[in-house]
């Protein structure tokens, strides 16, 4: 039997607070600290950055404020690292931290993980008659980048190799983790229920302070930490259960709830959640709070894994631009709608003067007049709003016909518009993304300790397979013993919503077992896609998460494209589930009574 690793992670994307990692690795609790940089919009982000310069293309934070700050103490303190900062050019990113590293005279071993990078193999995937996985489009035919997300193996035979630093391109992000704890615990290829236990770790760490309170539904028990939220720390078991912590003295709060809000973050059907390394059941996960601050995760379940990997290409769509504007006074709801459309109206009119063909998309929201509540929508009183306008075409040159028609409005439409200091808006392009399967046997994953390279072969699984996906079982009907009254979703759950690509989901907790039939049968698949008919576009799933007393929606074609191939102000769908938690929900009128179950002396609301 093997100790516990620890592993704290200091990043939960590119971009987020510099004190994260400072803050785990003089904490003297971690000895793995974990740095997550990548998402589908950083991606596309440094595929830009390495067009315009070779030698870019990485995350530069993690060189200059994790390696640039930290090196020696990580070298005092033992302490591995694992990063995805490769982006789109890890090995730029390794010689970056070999150098700065050199400089320091702190003599720490890096290597880097190889292979994700697939746009060699286009040709081959395209006379497979591999096809977009969301919108079965065939792949585009230039690129700007394709990777594979890679598993969780490489990591650990870096590692075994004798590395204390290893630098990834495109992986999972719950295999830098789960890295670590293969090559601590010398896990196997088909030790599935303690692939997913490691997976699972990972996946509740990976995006920072999202588990230790950050963007938690109940916002006002934690808002006085948000200056210094803690970073998660999970304390990992041989038998893959773990305990999430944060260091001690900082802030922010780990609860069943916080977790089990991040564990149902971005995942879609709980009982098959495809990873690299595993097919994941958390369908029957179980929390239990252990100390202050402390909560105990386990009952994670896996079986063998896909023969594919998922593979995420970015591509040149044309270009965007998106302008706001303030507008004040009476009837501001309705000026506002009124100036958008003058404004789309009148610059379209002038395009197509000079030759240009009309915009491919627009979109017009009208912020602080609940746009995105649709029909569900109440404010529209409101005497100060925000004005967002967004347009898309394939020609720049049209878009800066439309970029300068935003400033006359000033003068020529409604009294009251303010909030031009910006100056002109800025015309964008927009790579857009497209996701398909490829054999794993197709990718040729290496290996580079500090300038020796060889290649890695994945080990051979069973071929156990995994369960069919299933979607809601009923449940008991709710029972109404007298009058009834509606109250928001809010008073009876939490939620928790994110993306990927087009496709936004959103999980919901109830604060208690008995809440969950009367949520079953108020948000049921039909009445959610009817709450966000003015968003979906396509299929809503509801499946059951019984482990933690919930329900993940999925809702297919949501997010407008997706990224930064959306025109909506709210492109990665982060405010859905407060959207959803207004939603009425029919229950006992006795629950609001004194000392009834939605007493507000008694239920958190």
């Amino acid at each position: 039997m093997k100790g516990a690793l620890r592993i704290g992670c200091g990043a939960g994307f590119w971009g987020d607070s510099a004190s994260g990692a400072a803050q785990l690795v003089r904490s003297g609790e971690i000895d793995v600290l974990m740095l997550d940089y990548l998402a589908e919009i950083t991606m596309s982000i440094l595929a830009r950055a390495k067009e315009k310069k070779p030698d870019l293309g990485y995350a530069t934070d993690f060189v200059d404020l994790v390696i640039g700050d930290l090196a020696e103490e990580i070298a005092a303190r033992g302490i591995k690292v694992v990063a995805n900062a490769g982006g789109v050019n890890p090995v730029a990113c390794a010689e970056a931290v070999r150098a700065l590293l050199a400089k320091k005279g702190v003599a720490l071993k890096v290597a880097t993980v190889l292979g994700d990078d697939i746009s060699g193999e286009l040709d081959r995937l395209r006379a497979l008659g591999l096809k977009d996985i969301e919108t079965g489009r065939a792949l585009p035919e230039k690129v700007a980048s394709a990777n594979a997300y890679l598993g969780a193996f490489p990591i650990a035979a870096a590692l075994a190799k004798g590395a204390d630093i290893v630098i990834t391109g495109r992986c999972v992000d719950s295999a830098l983790t789960l890295g670590p704890l293969i090559a601590h615990f010398g896990w196997g290829a088909s030790d599935f229920d303690r692939l997913s236990a490691g997976s699972l770790a990972g996946h509740v760490i990976e995006c920072g302070t999202q588990a230790t309170g950050g963007i938690f539904t109940d916002w006002e028990s934690v808002a006085a930490d948000w200056s210094d939220m803690g970073f998660p720390i999970a304390t990992c078991e041989e038998d893959g259960s773990f305990v999430l912590s944060k260091p001690k003295g900082t802030g922010g709060l780990v609860s069943p709830m916080t977790v089990a809000e991040q564990i149902v973050y971005e995942v879609h059907d709980p009982n098959r959640y495809i990873l690299p390394d595993v097919v994941c059941d958390w369908s029957g996960v179980r929390l239990e709070a252990v100390g202050e601050n402390r909560v105990r995760v386990s009952g994670a379940k896996g079986f063998a894994p896909t023969p594919d990997y998922k593979a995420s290409l970015t591509y040149a769509h044309g270009f965007r631009c998106m302008a706001t504007m303030m507008i004040v006074g009476r009837d501001a709801v309705a000026k506002g709608a009124r100036v958008g459309e003058a404004i789309l109206a009148r610059s379209e009119r002038l395009m197509v003067e000079k030759g240009f063909a009309s915009f491919r998309e627009t979109s017009v929201e009208v912020l602080g007049a609940e746009a995105n509540y649709g029909m569900a929508a109440r404010t529209y009183g409101a005497r100060e709003v925000l004005l967002k306008i967004a347009v898309a075409h394939d020609d720049k040159r049209a878009l800066e016909i439309f970029a300068r028609e935003i400033f006359p409005s000033a003068t020529s439409m409604a009294q009251g518009i303010t909030g031009f200091a910006g100056g002109r808006p800025g015309v964008q392009p927009v790579v857009r993304l497209a996701s398909c399967l490829v054999p794993k046997s197709m990718v040729r994953i290496e290996i580079e300790v500090d300038g020796a390279r060889d290649t890695f072969d994945m080990p051979a699984v069973s071929n156990e397979a995994a369960p069919a996906s299933r979607t809601s079982h009923a449940l008991a009907a709710p029972r109404f013993d007298g009058a009834t009254v509606e109250v928001p979703l809010i008073r009876l759950a939490h939620g928790r919503s994110g993306d990927k690509g087009d496709t936004a989901n959103i999980g919901v907790l109830a604060r208690r077992v008995e809440f969950l039939p009367f949520i079953a049968a108020a948000l049921t698949p039909e009445a959610v896609a009817t709450h966000f008919a003015h968003f979906a576009k396509g299929e809503v799933e509801r499946f059951d998460w019984p482990g933690i007393d919930g329900f993940n929606f999925v809702l297919r074609h949501a997010l407008g494209g997706g990224g930064i191939a959306s025109l909506r102000y709210d492109p990665q769908g982060k405010g859905l589930a407060q959207v959803l938690m207004d939603l009425p929900v029919t229950v006992p009128e006795s629950w609001l009574a004194h000392g009834g179950l939605l007493d507000e002396g008694r239920a958190a609301a």
